[in-house]
C-alpha cells in the first residue's frame, strides 16, 4: 500500500472539485490533491459541448469543455496534484482516504481536510419501475449525451424523452442536429423540471412537442424498443383511462432527475438530508464532521455551473483556513428552516460568526410554481429580517436570498432563521 500526505484532498474533478482545489491552494494550503475516477479532469463538463457556461464567472458564453479547461489550466499552473483513473473506496471520519488505481495500486491518503465533490448520477429505469419488456434502446439522457458528444455514436434514430430535465431537453435539440426524429418529451408533473431557457431554446425553437402530466405506461418491443405507450396522469400520478397513446420509437431517453453521489459520505458518517440527497452543511459547506466539506451537485442539484464553482471556491477556502488555524474556534450555528412553499434551503445551518465577516447566499427551491410576483422572506420566527422580490417562482429554477453581516444580530436574538416564499 502506498501512503501519501496532503493538506487538502478533493474527491472529484468537476467544476466544484476543480474550484475547491484551486481555492485551497490560493488560500495557503501547500499540498492539494484532486482525485478523479475518469481518465481526465473536468467531470461532466467534458460531454456538455453546448453553450451556456461561464456567464456569471467569466461574463462569457462558453461550452462546457472550454469552461473546464480554464480551471484545469489554473490548477496545473498552481501545481495542484491530480490522481486520474483512481477510484476512492472509503473516506473515514478522521480524513483517511482509501483508493485504488491501476498505476498506483492501493493508496492510503492522509489529509488534514477533505472536500467531497463527487457530483450526481442519473435516475435509471429500475428506479422508475417502468412496466413492460426489457429491450435494447432505453438509456439515460446523460449516457446518450456522452455517446453522441464524446464517442461519436448515435444510440438511435427515433426518440421519445421521458422527463423535462435540462439534460433531456438539451439532448432533444442535440439529436435533432444529428438528423434524428424526436417525437416528443413527456413530463409527469404539471410544470417543467428544468430551466425555462432550455425549454425555449431546445424544444420551442425546434418544434419538439412537450406533454405535461404524461408518462410512459408501457415499454413495447422484444430485442429492440419498438414503441412506448404514453398516458396522461392526474395530480396524484394515477394514469387516466382513455388517454393512452402508442408512440413508435426505437430509443427512449430518461431525464427524470439526478441523485447526489453520496455513498462515500454516508460511509464516513456524514449526515444526509433526505430532501436534497446531499449532506447537511453550514455556510462554509462543512458537514457535521469537522474538516470534511462538501460542495457542488453532491450537496444539491444546481441550475448553473457558475454556482457550483462558487460553492467549490467557498469550500476550498474554508478547508484551507481550517488547516491553518484561521477558522473561528467555535461555530455559533443557527438552523435554517424551510417555511411556506419552500422545499429546502442550502445551507442548512448558518454560522453567525462567519456571517459577521461576509455575505452568505441562501439557495432554495419552491414546492409548487407561482406565476406571480413573490417575496422571498427571512424571519426569526416572528420578525422580518430581510426579503427580496422575484417576478415568479418555479421548482425548476433555484431562488436565492443574500444575508448581509448586519443581519447577524437579528438572527442571533431569535436563534432561528425561517425562509418563506409568498405572493406579493
Amino acid at each position: 500500500m502506498t501512503n501519501k500526505e496532503y493538506d487538502v484532498a478533493v474527491i472529484g474533478s468537476g467544476p466544484g472539485g476543480l474550484a475547491a482545489g484551486i481555492a485551497a491552494k490560493k488560500n495557503g494550503a501547500e499540498k492539494v490533491l484532486i482525485i478523479e475516477r475518469d481518465r481526465e479532469l473536468g467531470g461532466i463538463l467534458l460531454q456538455c459541448i453546448h453553450n451556456g457556461f461561464g456567464l456569471e464567472v467569466f461574463k462569457e458564453d462558453l461550452p462546457g469543455p472550454s469552461y473546464a479547461q480554464r480551471f484545469i489550466h489554473e490548477a496545473r499552473k498552481l501545481k495542484v496534484d491530480a490522481l486520474l483513473d483512481t477510484m476512492v473506496l472509503e473516506v473515514t471520519p478522521d480524513k483517511k482516504i482509501f483508493a485504488v488505481s491501476q498505476s498506483e495500486g492501493i493508496l492510503e491518503i492522509n489529509a488534514r481536510a477533505v472536500v467531497l465533490a463527487m457530483g450526481c448520477r442519473e435516475r435509471t429505469r429500475p428506479q422508475l419501475r417502468l412496466p413492460g419488456s426489457r429491450p435494447a434502446g432505453i438509456f439515460t439522457a446523460g449516457t446518450a449525451q456522452r455517446w453522441v458528444n464524446m464517442e461519436g455514436f448515435m444510440p438511435g434514430n427515433r426518440f421519445v424523452i421521458l422527463g423535462s430535465g435540462d439534460i433531456g431537453m438539451i439532448m432533444a435539440r442535440r439529436l435533432t442536429f444529428e438528423g434524428a426524429q424526436v417525437e416528443r418529451v413527456l413530463e409527469v408533473m404539471p410544470y417543467l423540471s428544468g430551466l425555462m431557457r432550455n425549454y425555449v431554446q431546445c424544444l420551442l425553437d425546434y418544434d419538439i412537442p412537450l406533454q405535461l402530466q404524461h408518462t410512459v405506461k408501457r415499454i413495447m418491443g422484444r430485442s429492440r424498443l419498438e414503441a412506448v405507450e404514453a398516458v396522461g396522469v392526474d395530480e396524484n400520478w394515477v394514469p387516466l383511462a382513455g388517454t393512452e397513446e402508442v408512440i413508435p420509437c426505437d430509443t427512449l431517453l430518461l431525464s427524470v432527475g439526478l441523485i447526489p453521489e453520496n455513498e462515500l459520505s454516508r460511509k464516513a458518517g456524514v449526515k444526509i438530508d433526505p430532501l436534497t440527497g446531499g449532506p447537511y452543511v453550514d455556510n462554509n459547506f462543512q458537514t457535521n464532521l469537522e474538516g470534511i466539506f462538501s460542495a457542488g451537485n453532491v450537496v444539491h442539484v444546481y441550475d448553473l455551473v457558475d454556482w457550483v464553482t462558487e460553492a467549490g471556491t467557498i469550500a476550498g477556502e474554508a478547508a484551507a483556513r481550517q488547516i491553518q488555524g484561521l477558522a473561528h474556534k467555535t461555530r455559533t450555528l443557527v438552523p435554517i428552516h424551510a417555511g411556506r412553499n419552500v422545499r429546502y434551503v442550502v445551507p442548512h445551518m448558518l454560522d453567525l460568526n462567519d456571517l459577521q465577516q461576509r455575505e452568505v447566499r441562501l439557495q432554495m427551491r419552491v414546492k409548487v410554481p407561482i406565476e406571480k410576483p413573490v417575496w422571498v422572506e427571512a424571519t426569526d420566527g416572528n420578525n422580518l429580517i430581510t426579503r427580496r422580490g422575484f417576478p415568479y417562482a418555479r421548482p425548476g429554477e433555484m431562488v436565492t436570498l443574500t444575508l448581509k453581516p448586519d443581519h447577524a444580530e437579528a438572527i442571533r436574538s431569535g436563534n432561528r432563521l425561517d425562509i418563506h416564499i409568498t405572493e406579493r
